[in-house]
């Protein structure tokens, strides 16, 4: 068996990641990277057909999702036709001896399980934001199978989320607010400094349920997962709901006034100081800088 499958959806957001994700298993494990973006209307019965056909043809030895409604609803049949285990809503896949293991998150982010599957092929479905866009990716393009008389549903028109005007996991540059903001009108400090880099503004779920931002700037456990080259964290505590949206982060600088503050373990830059001093002259430095 040989060879990484990644399987999108059409316009799907994730596709860029879980191509990301493959060329990254790829470069490890010294695998060819395939593609499919399944066509036609979708039914659990039709794209599990499909899709075994496919690895059984190919002996693909991994077979990567993104973790979508869609995926959840036959990526589970498919992984058992082939007497295996979907590994589902991974944040992070290491290479160890030759063989892939899958860290994947319980109990709201407290604890991290690491999973060595065995036996393949190796199924996996990758949480939103845990990989940024692969850079240069480039895979073979397959066609999946069609079928016939397998495919016992009609499909309805399918469930789309909500849409968001913000799609903060495509972020390269975030900076995100906390409560040292104290009063929402101090927020124009944030929107200064994201202005300054060129960032998207994010916050935690306080602010979020004061009004302060909309919840679609919500970063953590039930906002968005992000994985920016720079995350500017203002005025945040670290709590590990929070952290759980944002641990994908390349780059991670942290400003508060609490040295004890949870923030300052996972920050790779950390600046014990007042918000309201710092980030004015920040901002000018930045702005001297860029030539802004």
């Amino acid at each position: 068996m040989s060879g990484i499958l990644a399987v999108l959806e059409a316009g799907h957001k994730l596709s860029a990641e879980t191509l990301g994700a493959a060329g990254m298993l790829a470069g490890e494990l010294g695998l060819a990277v395939h593609s499919v973006e399944p066509e036609g209307e979708y039914t659990a019965d039709g794209y599990t057909a499909g899709l075994e056909a496919l690895i059984r043809e190919k002996g693909f030895r991994y077979v990567l999702f993104p973790h979508t409604y869609q995926v959840r609803d036959y990526a589970p049949k498919l992984a058992t036709r082939f007497e295996r285990a979907l590994i589902p809503d991974v944040t992070r896949m290491r290479v160890e001896q030759g063989q892939v293991i899958a860290t994947r998150q319980l109990f709201q982010g407290k604890l991290n399980a690491e999973i060595r599957a065995v036996g393949e092929p190796v199924f996996v479905s990758l949480q939103a934001g845990a990989y940024g866009v692969g850079d240069g990716v480039e895979s073979i393009v397959e066609k999946m199978p069609e079928v016939g008389g397998e495919v016992r549903q009609r499909p309805e028109a399918r469930f789309r989320e909500a849409q968001r005007a913000v799609d903060l996991s495509t972020a390269q540059r975030i900076v995100s607010v906390g409560r040292g903001i104290q009063e929402r009108e101090n927020l124009g400090l944030i929107e200064d400094l994201a202005a300054a880099l060129g960032a998207e503004i994010a916050a935690s779920r306080p602010i979020c349920d004061n009004g302060w931002l909309p919840m679609e700037r919500q970063v953590g456990s039930s906002g968005q997962t992000v994985a920016p080259r720079l995350y500017v964290a203002v005025g945040l505590s670290g709590a590990i709901q929070h952290l759980v949206g944002m641990k994908g982060a390349k780059t991670v600088v942290a400003i508060n006034r609490d040295e004890n503050a949870p923030i300052f373990e996972v920050a790779d830059y950390g600046l014990c100081a007042d918000l309201f001093e710092v980030l004015p002259e920040l901002t000018a430095a930045i702005r001297a800088v860029r030539g802004a």
